[in-house]
């Protein structure tokens, strides 16, 4: 994967510790789902 330098669109940060990645995008809309 190539390091990431600049991004275009629209971007938030989120300031937590713990945070409910299923909050930001759902699994049905993945791909895969894998545990690492």
């Amino acid at each position: 994967m190539k390091k990431l330098t600049e991004w275009q669109g629209i971007v938030m940060p989120l300031d937590r510790a713990n945070v409910d990645t299923d909050a930001i995008i759902p699994k049905q809309y993945l791909k895969s789902i894998k545990r690492t």
